[in-house]
């Protein structure tokens, strides 16, 4: 529970103050083994302190003011689907790009690309070397399984290196555990970091511990990130390096951090072990040993918004089109995967299945295909790059359907069935919203630049 959060609120809402700390020191009591009296004492500190925070706006210093003062969009998360990997998610990431390119700093690869990593180049002697860094967070719904979340958060932070075509050298890890959280939570979770640590000898080289919201957050939530840092002497394999008439390859996916969130949840705990493997970096590897990165145009690995997601996104950027058959896709998921997905009616080309997808000329497929598999991974290809600049998938019956994200990833829970998937009418609105919010932002960052370097 956020207890700065609910108390602004209703100081917002003209609560009264005493019966709000009445509430507050119940609701504390609720998840601290203390006296009424001590609760009753923490809710007036967290009044009091929200209170003092609100004065800021009855001062003469209208610069402060502008800088705290939040550019709403009036557009919450969830109503938005940001983190449910579909097209609000898509959008917003977008905007969040904008912002970041607004600063103006130099790099190969920045967010604007809609990339799995950012690239900078910089030279050692005579050489160019290509640095690529990603950074993923933990799948919010493994908070109670910390190993399993550092496990999968870790695979997917390597797996957004190694798509960049560079071999990771270095993995760091940022931990976030609420007020109440045992602290056995962090080893856990350290722990299954560092099996993925030790089973591609990576090492992890530093990191950070936090509590969420510090003493104004209740409860036992983890939340936390894991990125990671790899090099290339080779220009990154991102998505734009696609040409028409190129193959498109994919690896057999078992999915990651949302597969073993589904199994979980949903009872199919004997997948939870289709998802533990290093099978991704074994043929990133095995690519980089075997000297192929260069020439491959693309990588990207299958997990925002499943195959829909990534499809639409590479097209988007490159303005190619991109022609999948479905049955070759099927047979490139994990059968207890996609028997377990298929039973729970949920669309495997709309969730992440963790495949590595590579886009390359034709003449150079088949040694792509006998490098990943003299590691023991399936590969095959599974349809063409042209110029339509459309993404659309062949059925078996010959039908062809154009490739669109949802407005959410496939619903893979319950609560995300009831959630739903469908755009909302008024979308449109909410778009325009969120671009003002992003606009705002980058003026507020632009007054401040030359604040600062006036003064």
């Amino acid at each position: 529970m956020d207890i700065e959060g609910f108390t602004r609120n209703k100081i917002a809402n003209g609560s009264n103050q005493k019966v709000l700390e009445e509430i507050l020191a119940k609701r504390i009591m609720e998840y601290k083994d203390i006296s009424y009296e001590s609760a009753s004492a923490m809710a007036q500190s967290v009044t009091e302190e929200v209170n003092n925070t609100l004065k800021i706006n009855e001062g003469n210093d209208e610069f402060l003011k502008d800088i705290i003062d939040i550019p709403k969009a009036d557009i919450a998360m969830g109503e938005m689907g940001v983190g449910s990997r579909g097209a609000g998610d898509f959008f917003v990431h977008r905007k969040i790009a904008e912002i970041v390119a607004s600063a103006k700093a130099d790099s190969l690869i920045n967010p604007t690309a809609q990339d799995d990593g950012g690239v900078v180049k910089a030279r050692s002697n005579t050489e160019d070397i290509y640095i690529t860094t990603a950074v993923d967070g933990i799948h919010s719904r493994l908070s109670e399984y910390p190993f399993l979340g550092g496990f999968h958060v870790a695979r997917a932070s390597l797996r957004d290196v190694c798509v960049m075509g560079a071999d990771p050298v270095a993995i760091i890890s940022d931990l976030h555990l609420a007020d109440d959280g045992d602290v056995g939570k962090l080893f856990d979770f350290t722990a299954g970091v560092a099996a993925v640590s030790e089973l591609i000898d990576v090492p992890i080289v530093a990191g950070s511990t936090l509590r969420v919201g510090g003493d104004m957050v209740l409860g036992d939530r983890l939340v936390s990130a894991v990125g990671s840092i790899g090099v290339s002497q080779y220009p990154p394999t991102a998505r734009k390096r696609a040409e028409s008439g190129d193959v498109i390859l994919l690896t057999e996916g078992s999915g990651g951090g949302t597969i073993t969130t589904t199994a979980i949840y949903n009872g199919f705990f004997d997948v939870v072990w289709e998802t533990m493997d290093i099978n991704f970096i074994k043929a990133s590897n095995a690519l980089i040993k075997d000297d192929l990165v260069k020439d491959i145009h693309a990588m990207t690995d299958v997990t925002n918004g499943g195959l829909r997601g990534d499809a639409h996104e590479i097209s988007t950027t490159t303005g190619l089109g991109l022609k999948f058959y479905h049955e070759k896709i099927k047979e490139m998921v994990s059968p207890k995967v996609l028997n377990m997905l298929e039973t729970l009616d949920i669309d495997p080309l709309g969730v992440s299945i963790d495949s590595l997808m590579l886009i390359a000329p034709k003449d150079v497929a088949k040694k792509i295909i006998n490098s990943i598999e003299s590691v023991g991974v399936k590969i095959a290809e599974i349809g063409t790059v042209d110029d339509t600049g459309i993404p659309r998938m062949i059925k078996s019956n010959g039908e062809e359907e154009i490739l669109e994200p949802l407005f959410r990833e496939a619903a893979y829970t319950k609560i995300k069935k009831l959630v739903g998937d469908t755009t909302p009418e008024d979308f449109d609105i909410m778009k325009e919203k969120v671009q003002k919010a992003a606009i705002n932002s980058i003026a507020k960052k632009d007054k401040v630049v030359k604040y600062i370097k006036d003064n």
